[in-house]
């Protein structure tokens, strides 16, 4: 996930006074007077004022933002009432610098908005803030009120309450309780000033100087620091994102494992790119948990090492191959046949019509041999121009690399961008009518996405055969602090499509063989845990090797605190059987601020 100075910062949080489409539909607008803050938050999402005028509002403000379109300021009531519900923080958006300080006792007069980052039709909760405001200072110098403190005894174990039916599932009407949801237990925290002590950081670093942190330390801790996702139900109610109310100039440069030590503290704010939110006005120390990468094992000279990497656009204006070449050749110790996601043709996003990624792979090649590794020879098929999703122009597809002197590629013509590969029965074995070729290309499943790539190796002189994926992405699916809960993950359509797909083609196979050495490698975009992945296996066609390992080990890539399995090596039941295969996750990037992809790559060591 990628300086204050972008478009996203820019985006956190624009009041809805702004943006008409980001707004939630308000009753006509009224007048009221003698409220307080915590009357205008009120029990649930949404504030009983939403659309009408309030009057001396009082508060003392507490931080101030001064940057982006979201300039404003928080106040917090220094007389709060008594209700765990009610939130005593509220923004107050100003559109221009603020011309008030922390400390300062304001009353504000304004018109309650309610704003909803990345607008209504991402299915998030909304911010409730002050717009159009009139600000009296009454007094300067005071004491801001005391952070509330956020640690493992205040937020609940449940992560949300199911929806509302009669509301398409949305817990916005619904009454707050924070003694029983993390969700609702932030929310009566929005806007207020809270505080995190001694907090270790479960994401690292990301070009937008954010992090997160959990206040959890044993809530599904790995033995490398992070928090993993395990199912649909382990969200990980500690997670809490970190941003600075200062400059991102001195903002940590943390990894995994480390810890922000002393208090961190700041107002909770909300926005698009992971909910919650501690804008600090005070960072803690960064303490270094000294988290190294990772290496794997070498294959033994009987073991067949197959690996997937997705190494994120790579294009040759790229400066990240000698670093990627490193990772293949040190980290992964050069296994034979590496799966390639996301290889971009000869002008990475420019869209001219160019298609071939000739020069792509050969400058990591290169870059491999110049690391100490071996001379990899390629094969994949260029997709039709613009045809498969990924970044505009860049045309990504899947590329096959293999060291010859371990292993044969079988060439046979006939694959190309439009035809589908099909398998045949030749000496009472399965064989490919193409190698390499491509799964079902004219299926409505790949539109705007990746096709698979599938070839015939040998190792041996046991055939292996290898498809190469990258499945539809998650981009769509509601986020887990959506107001929708259980949130939609409308990504799972087209996915599910998909592996259904590539099951049938390895069904295919071993109708011919049963007992063929079947991979189905690449970046599959949802977990092992998931509905897709359940398509990938079904019937016992393939198992997602990754469940081989301890579930505290199973990830290979960490979003906004969870850290998650994306990327997965499916194998045939002959491979399984035998017994005799080793799995690693090589955590190379994905704990890293210094990463140079967002995915770790995954090998899988076996005896065909």
């Amino acid at each position: 996930m990628p300086s204050r100075s972008s478009a996203r910062l820019a985006a956190l949080t624009v009041a809805a006074v702004c943006s008409a489409a980001s707004a939630v539909v308000l009753t006509s607008p009224a007048h009221a007077d003698s409220v307080r803050v915590h009357d205008i938050q009120g029990t649930t999402r949404i504030s009983p004022f939403a659309g009408q005028k309030v009057t001396d509002v009082p508060g003392i403000v507490t931080a101030t933002r001064t940057y982006g379109s979201s300039k404003g300021f928080w106040i917090q009531d220094a007389a709060p009432d008594d209700n765990p519900a009610t939130s005593e923080g509220v923004f107050v958006f100003t559109s221009s610098t603020p011309k008030v300080a922390v400390g300062d006792s304001v009353t504000v007069t304004g018109t309650v908005s309610e704003y909803v980052p990345g607008g209504t039709s991402s299915g998030n909760q909304s911010v409730t803030e002050i717009t159009k405001p009139a600000i009296t200072t009454a007094s300067t110098g005071n004491a801001v009120p005391a952070p509330a403190v956020v640690d493992r005894h205040s937020v609940p174990g449940a992560y949300a309450p199911a929806g509302d039916t009669a509301a398409a599932g949305s817990v916005n009407g619904l009454p707050l309780d924070p003694s029983k949801y993390a969700l609702d237990y932030y929310e009566s925290l929005e806007g207020m000033n809270v505080q995190v002590a001694d907090a270790r950081v479960v994401t690292a670093t990301d070009p937008y100087s954010e992090l997160w942190v959990t206040v959890k330390p044993w809530e599904h801790r790995n033995r490398r620091g992070g928090t993993v996702y395990g199912s649909y139900d382990s969200q990980n109610t500690g997670r809490l994102q970190i941003q600075s109310l200062g400059s991102t100039a001195g903002f940590p440069k943390a990894n995994v494992g480390d810890t922000l030590e002393g208090t961190t503290t700041g107002p909770l704010d909300f926005n698009q790119f992971g909910g919650y939110t501690l804008v600090a006005s005070e960072l803690g120390t960064l303490k270094s948990g000294g988290l190294q990468r990772e290496t794997t094992r070498k294959q033994s000279d009987r073991e067949l090492a197959v690996a997937t990497y997705n190494v994120e656009n790579l294009d040759p204006s790229d400066a990240t191959f000698d670093k990627h070449a490193s990772s293949i050749v040190h980290n992964l110790q050069s296994p034979d046949i590496v799966s390639l996601e996301e290889i971009q043709d000869d002008n990475g996003a420019k869209d001219d019509g160019t298609v071939g990624a000739g020069a792509t792979v050969n400058k990591l090649i290169d870059a491999i041999v110049a690391a100490g590794g071996p001379k990899y020879d390629w094969r994949s098929i260029d997709p039709v121009n613009d045809q498969d999703g990924g970044e505009p122009g860049g045309n990504i597809r899947q590329v096959f690399l293999f060291n010859p002197e371990r292993v044969s590629f079988v060439d046979r013509a006939g694959g190309d961008s439009t035809t589908a590969v099909g398998v045949t029965k030749v000496h009472g074995k399965a064989q490919l009518t193409a190698s390499p070729g491509r799964i079902d290309p004219a299926n409505a499943a790949w539109a705007n996405s990746r096709k698979p790539l599938a070839g015939e190796f040998v190792f041996r002189g046991k055939t292996v055969f290898v498809i190469a994926n990258h499945l539809n992405s998650k981009g769509g699916d509601q986020a887990l602090t959506s107001q929708y809960q259980p949130p939609v993950r409308s990504s799972e359509v087209q996915r599910h499509a998909q592996a259904t797909a590539v099951n049938a083609f390895v069904k295919d196979i071993l109708a011919v063989q049963k007992n063929a050495d079947v991979i189905a490698l690449g970046d599959m975009n949802d977990f092992e845990f998931s509905g897709t992945a359940e398509i990938l296996e079904g019937d016992g066609a393939l198992w997602s090797a990754i469940k081989s390992l301890p579930k505290s080990e199973r990830y290979t890539y960490d979003y906004q605190g969870n850290q998650q399995v994306l990327d997965q090596i499916l194998i045939s039941p002959a491979i399984r059987r035998g017994c005799d295969f080793e799995y690693d996750s090589v955590h190379v990037n994905a704990e890293f601020n210094d990463q140079i992809s967002d995915h770790d790559p995954q090998v899988l060591r076996f005896r065909p």
